[in-house]
């Protein structure tokens, strides 16, 4: 099977799939390989938090001509996958000189299933774009096609608990995705500081606890299939829920506006994590941390493609709150603007490159100490009751 995901992200998806139990796992660019049965196949897409769709390939072939793609599409015996009642639908990724438009290689393709099933029953399924019973990927490198069906359906990022959004929310597989990058563990406080429409909150409380990510969807693709097994699916449902983990700390999310505040709480009672999450109406800049320990903190601050902000000043406060208000926190945020960068005035430790949709981003990385890095290490000589500097012991 073929896992999808964002670019930057192959490295934690192979690692959660290590951990499922895949086998044969391999990296690629937007992608990882690996092997399993159908049990397998259910529990990865129950599972996995930064995959975006996961794919069964089914036939390989040749073709640098149209021909060549009819015939190839028509060596596969349909009819074990799909019946005449039934439909379905194709999605095609072209990377080749032979082929130049995708929707003319869904096009050929149709024909040829369509062709196959007129001549052998005299009836022909039907295309449904929205819910099809079977769901086609055809992807063309060069010459080279791959048939796979679709395991997931819709995209996995639509876990099920999000129906109020804002202006422009965070996608749940970027988020989550984001936190595994970070290291977030559950292993003590967390905080949101801008927090939209909860999206962060939600997805570190479900790696927190060990929730499975899409335990809240309502429907995968491959449960129209043909060989749908509901007792081995229910089987394995229930073998990962008994693994969920109690949480010992607090995630916490911060918003000004009332009402991302209110469609945060909705969406986190929709996922049913409202006991591990509390949200708040404040504005980041003036709160300080509350937390007696270590703070992680992950967010994702407006940008001018998204909102109406004044840049330079606003990232800015960013910087000026962190360095003021919360030693003893690990801070995180993505954005697209990198000349907004900057204006933190703070040096990250870390720099990442990733995509938020089509927008080159990075995500990066404070580190802001009990005190700051130079005197961290101070003592007072108790006779003179002169400071002595680390590097001076």
């Amino acid at each position: 099977m073929v896992a999808k995901t964002f670019f930057g992200f192959e490295e934690i998806l192979a690692k959660e799939l290590q951990m499922l139990g895949a086998q044969n796992v391999e990296q690629g660019v937007r992608m990882v390989s690996f092997k399993g049965d159908k049990g397998f196949m259910y529990k990865a897409n129950l599972s996995l938090r930064t995959a975006l769709k996961i794919l069964k390939p089914i036939y390989f072939f040749k073709a640098n001509n149209e021909q060549a793609l009819y015939k190839g599409i028509s060596g596969v015996n349909w009819s074990k996958l799909l019946n005449a009642n039934q439909t379905f639908v194709i999605d095609a990724t072209v990377h080749s000189e032979y082929f130049n438009h995708s929707e003319f290689v869904s096009q050929k393709c149709k024909d040829a299933i369509v062709d196959q099933f007129r001549e052998r029953t005299g009836q022909r399924p039907s295309i449904d774009k929205v819910f099809p019973d079977l769901r086609i990927n055809i992807h063309i490198d060069k010459d080279q096609v791959s048939v796979a069906l679709d395991t997931s359906g819709n995209s996995l990022h639509q876990r099920g608990y999000r129906t109020a959004t804002n202006i422009a929310p965070i996608n749940e597989v970027l988020a989550a995705g984001i936190l595994l990058l970070s290291g977030w563990d559950g292993q003590g406080d967390f905080l949101d500081s801008m927090c939209g429409s909860g999206t962060f909150l939600a997805e570190a409380a479900m790696i927190a606890c060990n929730i499975p990510a899409n335990i809240n969807r309502k429907e995968f693709a491959f449960e129209k299939w043909n060989d749908w097994d509901n007792d081995l699916f229910d089987s394995i449902s229930d073998s990962l829920l008994k693994r969920v983990r109690e949480f010992h700390y607090t995630i916490k999310g911060y918003d000004k506006a009332p009402s991302a505040v209110q469609k945060a709480k909705d969406n986190i009672k929709n996922a049913n994590l409202d006991e591990y999450i509390t949200i708040e109406e404040k504005n980041f800049f003036d709160t300080e941390k509350t937390s007696q320990g270590k703070l992680h903190m992950v967010f994702n601050p407006p940008y001018d493609e998204r909102l109406d902000i004044h840049m330079e000043e606003f990232y800015k406060s960013i910087g000026d709150t962190l360095k003021k208000n919360y030693p003893g926190t690990t801070a995180w945020f993505i954005t697209a603007n990198l000349e907004a960068l900057k204006y933190v005035g703070l040096k990250p430790s870390r720099k990442i490159k990733l995509f938020n949709a089509s927008l080159e981003a990075r995500l990066v990385k404070y580190e802001m100490y009990e005190g700051s890095k130079r005197t961290k290490f101070q003592v007072t000589d108790t006779e003179s009751g002169d400071q002595i500097s680390d590097s001076s012991l």
